[in-house]
């Protein structure tokens, strides 16, 4: 499936591995959290990348701290009204340092993608048809103004917005 970042879809460049498969000896993988506690030592001595996906419930802040050096993380979004998801972005980034590519997988709608750049994420893997039609169309997704300070490129700095001022 293809990946949708900021300008555009990208071929996708990591293979989801089944917890009962075996890992490919090539190639950028992706496990499950479960997989990558229980296997941390024989997965992150691979000479390939790996990657790993949490899905909302199965990650504790402890075991996203785990992950903060991975080169990819990816949270699944199982249903749009799940919002742990921004939760575990904005910990990954901000507590834990994550540097790395930041994908939100699954049932992603179009007005959640600016809220989830500005909380890391910086690729999408969209299940939604919807959305994946409003991304195809490239429709914009562009806020023009922000009251907090954000985590995606080119956000103001936090004290640099004219327009937000403290009352009272």
């Amino acid at each position: 499936m293809a990946v949708w970042r900021e300008g555009g879809f990208v071929d996708n460049a990591w293979t989801e591995i089944a917890d009962d498969a075996a890992a490919p000896a090539e190639g950028a993988i992706v496990v499950s959290l479960a997989r990558w506690l229980k296997e941390r030592e024989s997965l992150a001595n691979r000479a390939a990348p790996v990657g790993v996906l949490a899905a909302s419930g199965a990650a504790t802040p402890e075991a996203l701290r785990d992950l903060a050096d991975r080169p990819l993380v990816v949270l699944r979004f199982d249903k749009f009204g799940d919002g742990r998801a921004f939760s575990y972005a904005i910990l990954l980034r901000q507590r834990y340092g994550f540097t790395g590519e930041l994908r939100a997988a699954g049932d992603v709608l179009l007005d959640e993608i600016p809220l989830m750049l500005r909380c890391g994420f910086t690729s999408f893997e969209v299940t939604n048809a919807p959305t994946l039609r409003a991304l195809e169309q490239g429709h914009s997704l562009k806020f023009p103004y922000a009251y907090q300070p954000g985590l995606a490129k080119g956000e103001a700095p936090a004290g640099t917005r004219p327009w937000a001022r403290r009352w009272g």
